[in-house]
């Protein structure tokens, strides 16, 4: 679709559109949302773009309106754009008369004067408003509709526009994965043995509609908070883990790749529980069903005492803390103070991740950390939300938190990483999930989180070790299991991207 640019005086001939409205400034999953929405209600869609700041005074925007505009209309959702001299939202319904009015959810009883008069003059002229953010999916229909090798470009061309916008070379990316060798990071939460089972598919079972499968080969892959310390080792920071185990083979098979890897072994027995372990049933790439082994009650009081006796003695050496719960029972409400003490007594930059597909959890737990990192799902249940924007959910749980930083992860879609700039304004940038059809997305969180925990750790900046985690999670969906990703894949992984 093409999308033609007007002014607003030249724009008479769109009367009775669909019109949505907003700045647009930096475009991510959320508006593309909105767009399609707006886009189903009425045969031809108009965004009124809100203008520039006048000279004289601050941007309010990241972007120009020419560049917004543009951007816009390369999404091929949209039959035209009229750029505003500011706001103007009630002089373009004046002269359009639009059918329909369609807004994000946040305008709605909302306190923005020029809005709310907008509203009032739309239904004046007995037309409809609409306030929608757009259907919610946790999974991506794209294959439907493209080839595998157009998203593929697709999305490349995505990740370059953003690390343009951003100001991100290739040589900076290079540098930044140099200084990862400087960081001691430690990592406290849940460790988890996942094993994968290669089997034949043999049939149908006759008495009973079961599926019946043989096994021909295991292989133990360490998750939770155990692969994403060897992430960060094999990224090149030193790196020691903080966990718990049961008396069992699977924390004997733990403490030998712990060793393997030079990660240092902070594991503490509790009797109570077994290790963690979680056993997935795959055909030929296709995962049947998992049977999980846990426990997830938490600590006794001993072996928390224990924990946060290791975590003070090793602190002064690090940089960070990594904090990746799974809801276990490791990250109790007595460790979590203990570690956020511990890292405001030694000036330790704190990074958070909730995971709870099959537990219970709350990612609003962590308080003023530096950064966290959930997906969309979680953020939603957490702050009970299902009907609210992307950007709207990601402030609202910034300012829930108090965190200074955010990674939105979004599936299929990539990820959005919101940061601060230097008079304290959030700034986002969304970045797209370069693979298009992965082997295993399960870990591909983990790896984010730990090259933007080794990236800020070393001192460096928010969007290009974003930029970094991108390709970083494109390399973890690529094989079946948890696998650590060296510093030099993930070079090569930079190289492809900025040279194909």
């Amino acid at each position: 679709m093409r999308t033609s640019i007007y002014s607003l005086k030249d724009a008479q001939h769109l009367e009775g559109c669909v019109l949505a409205y907003g700045h647009f400034n930096t475009i991510h999953p959320g508006h593309i949302r909105y767009l399609r929405n707006a886009r189903e209600q009425g045969e031809h869609l108009v965004v009124a773009l809100i203008g520039d700041s006048p000279p004289d005074q601050p941007q309010l925007f990241q972007f120009l309106q020419g560049e917004r505009a543009e951007a816009l209309a390369l999404l091929g959702i949209v039959d035209a754009i009229i750029l505003l001299q500011g706001e103007q939202l009630c002089d373009i319904i004046r002269q359009l008369n639009p059918a329909l009015l369609v807004l994000g959810k946040e305008f709605q009883n909302s306190d923005n004067e020029e809005v709310n008069i907008a509203i009032d003059l739309q239904r004046e002229q007995k037309n409809s408003v609409q306030f929608h953010a757009g259907d919610i999916h946790y999974a991506s229909t794209d294959l439907l509709s493209r080839s595998e090798r157009e998203l593929v470009e697709q999305r490349r061309n995505q990740f370059m526009a953003a690390c343009r916008r951003q100001g991100i070379g290739r040589d900076e990316l290079l540098k930044s994965l140099d200084a990862f060798s400087l960081s001691n990071i430690i990592v406290l939460g849940d460790t988890i043995v996942d094993q994968y089972a290669a089997c034949e598919a043999v049939g149908m079972s006759a008495e009973a509609p079961v599926v019946v499968v043989r096994e021909l080969q295991k292989c133990n892959f360490i998750g939770g908070a155990g692969v994403v310390a060897s992430h960060i080792r094999a990224l090149g920071a030193s790196c020691d883990l903080l966990s718990v185990v049961g008396t069992d083979e699977t924390a004997d098979w733990v403490r030998n790749e712990l060793r393997f890897r030079e990660i240092g072994d902070g594991l503490l027995v509790d009797d109570s529980r077994p290790s963690t372990f979680k056993k997935r049933y795959v055909v030929e790439n296709q995962k049947l069903f998992r049977v999980s082994r846990f426990e997830d009650h938490s600590l006794d009081s001993q072996v928390e005492d224990k924990l946060i006796e290791k975590l003070e003695k090793i602190a002064p050496k690090a940089q960070a803390i990594v904090v990746s719960d799974f809801v276990y029972g490791v990250v109790t409400e007595r460790i979590l103070e203990a570690v956020q003490h511990i890292a405001h007594q030694n000036g330790l930059l704190l990074f958070g991740d909730l995971q709870c597909s099959s537990q219970v959890g709350a990612v609003t737990k962590f308080q003023n950390f530096s950064l966290l990192c959930p997906n969309e799902r979680e953020a939603r249940v957490a702050l009970q939300d299902r009907e609210t924007g992307l950007e709207l959910l990601s402030q609202r749980l910034l300012e829930t938190t108090g965190s200074n930083r955010l990674i939105m992860k979004l599936g299929a879609e990539g990820f959005i990483a919101y940061d601060r700039d230097s008079s304290g304004k959030l700034v986002s940038q969304p970045f797209p999930a370069l693979s298009v059809n992965p082997v295993d997305v399960a870990g591909a969180g983990d790896s984010l989180l730990a090259v933007m925990a080794t990236g800020l750790a070393t001192g460096q900046a928010m969007m290009p070790t974003a930029a970094l985690g991108c390709c970083m999670a494109a390399l973890a969906v690529e094989t079946m299991g948890n696998s650590p990703i060296t510093s030099g894949a993930l070079r090569s992984s930079v190289l492809d991207a900025f040279n194909q």
